[in-house]
């Protein structure tokens, strides 16, 4: 009898009225949610402007679910285009099958076009957002608890996740692997804001660091897993996919480093630039009324100069009278 274990939830959906509120779409859009409102926080810490970081995710965020989606239906064709499966089936994202790999390439297109279209560089607003993308898939992970997928090996230990029986699953327990990448994730969301302020990582670095520790992570829960899946030399395509990609990830911060050490001292270059012409505009203004007082400030000085000239003038005058006056008396004596 197994005393201790993780029940999973016996319905994945709830219906408010004729409106179905399926568990796997909340988690996924509470995980943009806490992305983008981290994401901002660190934008305008970095010198950003406050809504960036959701104008932006407005193209990042389609393009990622969608890329993500394509991945999973591409490198799992088999459960929507074999023999006896409905391909419709592909389009139905809340029954789950969303691929990292996929959301995260697509993302960074809709990311760079938002970021071309604010004049924003795009290394710097991935930087930004890194964490918060950890922590969105940490949160995403609670997704596959609500559809009762993607769990490990069978176990016995006390934190094992309990599946029940089902078309395509067998009822028992297994390893929470959903658990363990939401922890990882956590932790990794945790390291990349360390790291990042530690090191001043920017120019990008920071978002691979964030690549790097997630494929970590990754490549153990994949190890793990034991729903069907493609398998390259013996080892899973994800597995194989998360140490390439790790990999690359670690050569670019290497690389990053040398060629544009620190980060960038301006993330907003049109908005620093608006800014610098209202402030010259602003000065430009407060320049005559501070010349006035300047100029009222000369003419007080030339007229008591004047004044001062005038008065030694009329004493100097006076003086000279007085002479002549004395000389006029001493010659009137001696005579």
């Amino acid at each position: 009898m197994d005393l201790a274990y993780i029940p999973s939830p016996s319905i994945g959906v709830i219906h408010l009225g004729p409106i179905p509120l399926r568990g796997y779409a909340f988690c996924i859009i509470l995980g943009v949610f806490a992305a983008v409102w981290l994401g901002n926080k660190r934008w305008v810490a970095r010198g950003g402007t406050a809504g960036t970081v959701a104008d932006i995710a407005v193209w990042a965020v389609p393009f990622g679910l969608a890329g993500g989606r394509l991945y999973h239906v591409i490198t799992d064709y088999q459960l929507y285009f074999s023999e006896g499966k409905n391909w419709v089936d592909a389009f139905k994202i809340w029954q789950g099958g969303l691929g990292i790999w996929g959301a995260i390439a697509l993302g960074a297109v809709g990311a760079w076009i938002g970021c071309r279209r604010r004049g924003i560089p795009l290394p710097a607003y991935a930087d930004a957002i890194a964490p918060g993308i950890a922590l969105a898939q940490g949160i995403g992970r609670w997704g596959n608890w609500f559809n009762q997928e993607l769990y490990g090996k069978p176990t016995k230990l006390p934190w094992a996740l309990e599946i029940s029986d089902a078309p395509n699953r067998v009822a028992g327990l297994y390893h929470p692997t959903f658990l363990y990448e939401f922890l990882w994730d956590i932790a990794v969301a945790v390291f990349v804001i360390w790291a990042g302020r530690r090191f001043a990582m920017g120019h990008g670095r920071t978002f691979a660091l964030y690549v790097a520790a997630y494929c970590v992570g990754r490549t153990w829960t994949e190890y793990l897993r034991i729903d069907e899946a493609h398998h390259v030399l013996g080892l899973r395509l994800n597995v194989w996919t998360a140490l390439i990609v790790g990999l690359l990830a670690v050569v670019y911060i290497v690389i990053s480093a040398k060629l544009r050490p620190g980060q960038e001292e301006v993330v907003e270059p049109r908005q620093a630039a608006a800014e610098a012409a209202e402030g010259a505009e602003t000065d430009g203004d407060a320049g005559p009324k501070d010349a006035e007082p300047k100029d009222a400030k000369a003419k007080d000085k030339a007229g008591t100069e004047a004044d001062g000239d005038a008065e030694t003038k009329a004493e100097a005058e006076t003086e000279a009278e007085d002479k002549d006056k004395d000389e006029v008396k001493d010659g009137a004596g001696k005579r």
